[in-house]
């Protein structure tokens, strides 16, 4: 049977990839809501979608129909980082499932609170991490735990995926609403690594700033050096020569582990997973959370001990901190 889905953030980044996610899977977009009227690709989509820009609107439609056959089932979230917990909260008590954006939330202590409401009402909350269904990534996880059991791999990834000025305008740059670089567009990296690694022992950051953070994390089997982005000037030549705006590379052992490619049909696959009932819940990401959360308050103790080597990199203010 198709499912009634509703969607919050209709006019973000992410949500294309959640409504082609959505058709993929042979499922309905009933209902949709952003602040900005922005949606036009909606049409590309689900054209006969009930959308609205007043929160109140939108509730009152999906609140109408939620003792119909049309009722809400899942309610997707794609709104700023920020405002993930009280759109979660506000999909359980609708009677529907969720499936939220990564990060899931931005402080651990939101997802023990979360696991309360979604007893009471009897949902459950999904989020997209992605990097979990990779197939190279499913490999790597298999041959660390068919691997030597005692061995502690050396790790360094690097992540950089430009951002312009835009980005320091709106709430990405805005700590407080996105949770800062490292929650940003690292998350789903440290969820990635405490899945195939284990348990985080410990968390140091070496650099952080407006357009990067570098630091060690410590796994059960790994120990990580990492650096992460959105300064274009930090791309490496042969990607800007490829004309590349992003730049991927996790090394193991030495060894450059590939997993560029596959990214397109990620999100697709996570609504399959889900409704096949083995979508990823609160505590899965858990680990993730803690992650970004320690680094997010942690001080940066400046190039001492095992750092990344694009730590070193000189910091040149933005104009936007001046």
């Amino acid at each position: 049977m198709s499912k009634k889905f509703a969607l919050i953030g209709l006019a973000g980044y992410i949500a294309p990839r959640h409504l082609k996610a959505i058709k993929a899977t042979g499922n309905e977009l009933t209902a949709a809501y952003d602040s900005s009227d922005s949606v036009g690709i909606i049409d590309s989509f689900f054209p006969k979608t009930a959308f609205f820009t007043e929160m109140e609107l939108f509730d009152r439609h999906c609140s109408k129909i939620k003792k119909t056959p049309q009722r809400i089932d899942y309610l997707s979230i794609c709104t700023p980082n920020y405002l993930h917990d009280a759109h979660i909260r506000y999909g359980l008590r609708l009677g529907a499932d969720i499936i939220c954006e990564k990060p899931l939330v931005l402080n651990s202590w939101n997802i023990d609170a979360l696991k309360e409401i979604e007893h009471e009402y009897g949902g459950k909350v999904n989020t997209i991490l992605q990097l979990r269904l990779h197939k190279s990534i499913i490999a790597l996880k298999k041959k660390i735990e068919e691997g030597d059991p005692h061995k502690i791999y050396e790790i360094d990834l690097t992540y950089i995926t430009s951002r312009g000025n835009w980005y320091y305008a709106g709430w990405k740059g805005d700590d407080r609403k996105s949770g800062g670089i490292a929650t940003n567009i690292g998350v789903h990296f440290y969820d990635m690594l405490s899945y195939i690694f284990g348990n985080i022992k410990e968390n140091i950051v070496h650099v952080k700033s407006h357009d990067r953070v570098a630091g060690f994390l410590l796994f059960d089997k790994a120990r990580v050096r990492y650096f992460l982005s959105i300064n274009a000037e930090h791309l490496p030549q042969h990607a800007v020569d490829a004309g590349k705006i992003t730049y991927r590379s996790l090394v193991i052992e030495g060894e450059e582990f590939e997993f560029s490619a596959g990214f397109e049909d990620l999100h697709t696959e996570c609504y399959r997973h889900i409704l096949e009932g083995h979508g990823f819940g609160l505590d899965d990401a858990r680990n993730c959370i803690e992650i970004v959360q320690q680094i997010r308050n942690a001080n940066a103790v400046g190039l001492k001990g095992d750092y990344h080597p694009l730590a070193k990199l000189v910091l040149t203010p933005h104009p936007f901190y001046k």
